[in-house]
C-alpha cells in the first residue's frame, strides 16, 4: 500500500508543468503548510503562498500531505511543545482548571498561538529538506517517461 502511495506521488510529481526549481518550491510551501496547525486554512494558505513565493499551486497542494491524519498528532503535539518553549511557558494545558470565561479564552489563546508559532518553526527544516529532494527528483521522475 505505501508502494502504491509513494508511486501514485511520485507520478503526479512528474507531470507538473514547470520547471524543478518552480515545482519544487510549490512542494516546500505545501509540506511547510501540511505540518503548520492551520487545518481549516491549509489549502487556501499554501495556494496564497505558492502565488507569493512564485512555486507550483498543484505541488502545493500535494505538499499539504505531509500533514494527514497519521502525522497531525505528532505535529500538532510537538508544534505546542515548542511553542509554549519559544514563549517561556511550561507546556502544561490547564485551561479545564480556570475559574472564569475569561482566563478559559485566554488560556485558549494562548495555546494556539504557542501552537502556531511552534508550527511555523517545527515546519522550516522538512520544507528545505522537500524543496531539495524534490529539485534533485522531478528531473530524474521525468526521465523515466
Amino acid at each position: 500500500m505505501i508502494k502504491e502511495l509513494i508511486s501514485k506521488t511520485a507520478d503526479v510529481l512528474k507531470s507538473i508543468d514547470g520547471d524543478p526549481d518552480y515545482v519544487a518550491r510549490g512542494m516546500a510551501i505545501g509540506v511547510f503548510v501540511g505540518i503548520t496547525p492551520t487545518i481549516p486554512f491549509q489549502t487556501a494558505l499554501a495556494l496564497a503562498l505558492a502565488v507569493l513565493f512564485r512555486g507550483s499551486k498543484p505541488a502545493a497542494i500535494l505538499g499539504i500531505w505531509s500533514g494527514n491524519p497519521l502525522t497531525i498528532p505528532l505535529f500538532y503535539t510537538v508544534s505546542y511543545k515548542l511553542g509554549m518553549l519559544i514563549l517561556g511557558r511550561p507546556a502544561v494545558v490547564s485551561s479545564l482548571n480556570q475559574q472564569t470565561l475569561m482566563d478559559f479564552i485566554q488560556s485558549g489563546a494562548d495555546i494556539c498561538c504557542a501552537t502556531i508559532a511552534g508550527g511555523a518553526l517545527l515546519g522550516i527544516l522538512p520544507a528545505i529538506a522537500a524543496y531539495y529532494i524534490a529539485r534533485k527528483t522531478i528531473p530524474l521522475l521525468r526521465l523515466q517517461t
